[in-house]
C-alpha cells in the first residue's frame, strides 16, 4: 500500500513539474510575440518599408561601403533585438544595413558596429583613464583588428584621429543633430546627421535621425564615428 502510494505521488510531482515547464515555456513565447508585436508599429514609423535581409544586404567586402553617389540613411537608435539598446541603420530601400545591439547594457565600455549578417565591422571601446574622454575605433579584419581612429572630446566637439600625419575628421553640433567635416580638405562635409521627418514635417522622435553620406566616402567608417558620438550622448 505505501509502495503504490509512493508510486502515484512520484507520478503527480512528475506530472507537476512538467505542467510549470510547460506553462514557463507558454508565458515565455507569449511576452516574446507580444514584444515583436509592439515593436511593429514603431518600426513602420521609422521606416514605412520592410527590412529585407536578402542578396542585395551588404557583405563583408570594404568597396561595399564605398557609393559614387550620395547616399541617405535613417537611423535608429534602439536595437531590434527585444527593442534594446543599440541602433539600427536603415538605406534608402528600407534594408537594414547596420546594427547595433547593447541589450540591456547602456552606454558599454565597448561596442560592436555589425552589419546585418552579424559580421563585425567597427569595435568601439573606450579608454578608462582618460578624463575628457576617449574612443579607440578598431576596424575589424576576419579574426583580427587594428586600431583604426582615435576619437577625443574637448567640449562641444569631439576629433577623430587617424594618424600618418594626417589632421583627421571633427565632429560638429549636438545631440539632435551635427555634422562630420574633414579636416584634410579644408573642413569639406563628408556627413550630416539630423532629425528625420515626415513629408508633413513632422519630428519621428528624439531618437530617429536622417544621414547623408557624401560621395566616395566609407559608409561603415562614418557610422562608427556616428556610435562614437551617440555613446558620448548616452543614446546607445
Amino acid at each position: 500500500m505505501c509502495q503504490t502510494y509512493n508510486g502515484w505521488l512520484f507520478l503527480l510531482t512528475t506530472h507537476y513539474t512538467w505542467l510549470c515547464v510547460c506553462v514557463y515555456i507558454y508565458i515565455y513565447r507569449t511576452i516574446h510575440l507580444l514584444t515583436e508585436l509592439a515593436l511593429l508599429p514603431s518600426m513602420a514609423k521609422v521606416y514605412p518599408q520592410t527590412p529585407s535581409s536578402s542578396s542585395s544586404s551588404p557583405s563583408s567586402s570594404s568597396s561595399t561601403y564605398i557609393s559614387s553617389k550620395q547616399e541617405c540613411f535613417t537611423i535608429w537608435m534602439k536595437s531590434l533585438v527585444y527593442n534594446s539598446h543599440g541602433c539600427t541603420t536603415y538605406n534608402s530601400n528600407g534594408e537594414i544595413v547596420y546594427r547595433v545591439d547593447n541589450y540591456d547594457k547602456k552606454c558599454s565600455s565597448q561596442v560592436y558596429l555589425m552589419d546585418i549578417l552579424g559580421n563585425v565591422l567597427f569595435a568601439i571601446q573606450r579608454k578608462k583613464l582618460s578624463i575628457f574622454g576617449c574612443w579607440d575605433g578598431y576596424k575589424w579584419d576576419f579574426s583580427k583588428k587594428q586600431r583604426w581612429f582615435r576619437a577625443t572630446r574637448n567640449r562641444n566637439t569631439v576629433h577623430v584621429d587617424l594618424g600618418f600625419d594626417k589632421k583627421g575628421y571633427k565632429i560638429i553640433g549636438g545631440k539632435l543633430g551635427f555634422k562630420i567635416v574633414n579636416l584634410d580638405q579644408d573642413g569639406a562635409l563628408v556627413a550630416e546627421v539630423k532629425r528625420k521627418q515626415t513629408t508633413t514635417g513632422i519630428d519621428l522622435g528624439s531618437d530617429v535621425f536622417m544621414l547623408t553620406i557624401e560621395p566616395n566616402i566609407d559608409q561603415s567608417f562614418i557610422m562608427a564615428i556616428i556610435m562614437v558620438h551617440g555613446l558620448i550622448h548616452r543614446q546607445l
